[in-house]
């Protein structure tokens, strides 16, 4: 399976919280929401789309608990995900976790590069991070990360976790494609390359 991370994040790189104001409200973050204003048909059925394509789901231990909480909850028959969302196989990492209610579940514990590594080894399409911005710094840091889903939404929360922290793993991506929608999202698609390159500037003749 390929490894496939999708993150909402704000122009300032928050990925915290996208989904209410009491999605996630640890650290003192108080901006939750910051996507739902931004969401249109275009969007749904683009993020459906993906979600098809997953032949299961890996989740950071925060991550986990929130939609472990929320996704069954939600009985509306129109939802493109829920379905899915609930049924598919999950994965879970953690070293505090022995068990999990959002079934069918499998936790994860001790090394887990090396657990990742091998579930990247079965046969099927996606195997898909979705939130768990911690897992994701640390995968995408072990070169595990095979492609990068960014969903950018026009806002700007000045506080909150991001995605790529200061201090993170450098990583070389290069663009797939590029995309956007109505209610203002910027769809970006990365292939991670390894490193990043660096050259110094000598003209503009030299790059031509």
């Amino acid at each position: 399976m390929k490894l496939v991370l999708t993150e909402f994040v704000t122009l300032d790189g928050v990925s915290q919280g996208p989904g209410s104001p009491e999605e996630d409200t640890s650290d003192g973050f108080t901006q939750g929401g910051w996507f739902v204003p931004h969401m249109d048909d275009v969007l749904i059925g683009l993020t459906a789309k993906w979600l098809g394509q997953a032949d299961a789901l890996l989740f950071g231990r925060r991550t986990y608990e929130a939609f472990a909480r929320d996704w069954p909850e939600i009985t509306d028959p129109n939802d493109p995900f829920t379905v899915l969302m609930n049924s598919l196989p999950k994965y879970v990492a953690t070293h505090t976790l022995t068990d999990g209610s959002w079934k069918p579940t499998t936790v994860l514990s001790g090394h887990i590069e090396a657990q990742v590594a091998a579930l990247k080894q079965r046969p099927g399409r996606e195997l898909q991070i979705h939130g768990s911005s911690r897992l994701a710094q640390s995968l995408l840091a072990a070169g595990l990360i095979d492609q990068v889903r960014l969903v950018v939404a026009p806002v700007v929360v000045g506080q909150g976790r991001r995605l790529f922290p200061v201090g993170g793993a450098p990583a070389g991506l290069r663009l797939v494609s590029a995309d956007t929608t109505p209610g203002g999202m910027v769809i970006q698609l990365y292939d991670y390359v390894g490193l990043p390159e660096s050259a110094t500037y000598t003209g503009v003749s030299d790059l031509l």
